[in-house]
């Protein structure tokens, strides 16, 4: 079977990998989907994310559906054939992060093509993954695979906005428009929020956040442009950079909470911390998620909008083309992989 293997920075490979059978405990899923994520996207250029560097080739790809095809011994979950999300993680479930109902922080977590860890945890660009059993999720009633290829990060989304505290009848300003901004932003919708704005310094990527629901767009690289905002209740950083983190604090208001959703370059980024004291405001990290992925699923559901974001999906056989386009924030917002449908190879 073929995958997509990251065997170090600039050098992303389609290449031949063993067949996977099903485990103890696991389930074959035949992968359909596979969305590129920012952090894919950072161990192809950057050679990691964050803090996590690459020492060894990976299987990349953790937001994936697929079509169940079998199970191991002592598994059981959607018959085969059922079209299902595969939730990215495994927590370890006893440490005291996981105690505390905080799986997402678990310190001993398999999280799907990730370096976190060594060995690294191989991911899910593959024709065929074992997983988990509990892992799989079926889609619900009349989400097609492809919009459900957005669960992941959605969830991820979810979780920035849960983090933020009530945001019913608030303004909320979500600095950085790329795909996970723009989920933000249909979280935001989702929970309420009276009123969005967005901020990037790209003019495609504020029309993307335009089609996920946006009220303002405001070019992040003009400080005279008429959108910026005198204050919000809510900011969400989903940019990853330190300039975003500090528009949120200096945009937030007094006693306001900040988000920081976006992971920031290794090592110290400097922001305008002084805020945090005479403005009392909140600053809360956002990592990952947990349940807010059924919660997702459900969502993508009933709000065809989110198609819109999909702006290509390429066939696995051209990776290396799917990422350029994927990196380039003036032509595109989410690209997926096409791994065919079971039986057909590679074809769409």
């Amino acid at each position: 079977m073929l995958g997509c293997v990251i065997h170090g920075q600039d050098d992303l490979r389609v290449e031949e990998l063993p067949a996977p059978s099903a485990g103890p405990g696991q389930a074959l899923v035949a992968v359909r989907y596979g969305g590129i994520c920012g952090s894919d996207l950072h161990y192809w250029r950057h050679g990691g994310v964050g803090d996590f560097r690459l020492r060894e080739p990976m299987v990349l790809g953790h937001e994936v559906v697929g079509t169940v095809v079998g199970y191991g011994a002592g598994a059981f979950g959607p018959v085969p054939g059922t079209a299902v999300a595969v939730h990215p993680a495994t927590a370890c479930g006893t440490c005291p992060e996981c105690a505390d109902g905080r799986a997402n922080v678990c310190r001993d977590t398999r999280y799907l093509g990730s370096a976190a860890r060594t060995p690294h945890v191989q991911g899910g660009f593959s024709a065929l993954l074992a997983v988990p059993a509990g892992q799989l999720r079926p889609l619900p009633a009349g989400l097609a695979p492809r919009r459900a290829a957005l669960a992941e990060p959605l969830s991820v989304a979810l979780h920035a906005v849960r983090r933020a505290g009530p945001v019913r009848g608030r303004h909320v300003l979500v600095t950085g428009a790329g795909p996970i901004g723009c989920l933000v932003v249909a979280a935001a919708r989702a929970a309420g929020a009276a009123r969005v704005t967005v901020t990037d310094p790209l003019p495609r990527a504020l029309e993307y956040a335009s089609l996920a629901g946006a009220d303002t767009l405001v070019r992040a690289d003009d400080p005279d442009d008429p959108g910026w905002p005198a204050w919000a209740d809510v900011a969400v950083e989903a940019s990853g950079a330190a300039a975003g983190l500090d528009t949120c604090l200096r945009l937030v208001r007094r006693g306001g909470v900040v988000v920081q959703l976006g992971m920031l370059p290794p090592g110290t980024s400097p922001f305008a911390g002084n805020l945090l004291v005479s403005r009392e405001i909140e600053l809360r990290g956002a990592f990952r998620f947990d349940a807010e992925f059924d919660e997702a699923l459900a969502l993508l559901a009933t709000e065809p909008r989110f198609d819109a974001l999909i702006s290509a999906v390429v066939p696995l056989s051209e990776a290396e083309e799917a990422f350029a386009l994927a990196a380039d924030r003036t032509r595109s917002c989410k690209v997926l992989l096409d791994f065919g449908e079971p039986g057909r190879g590679e074809e769409p």
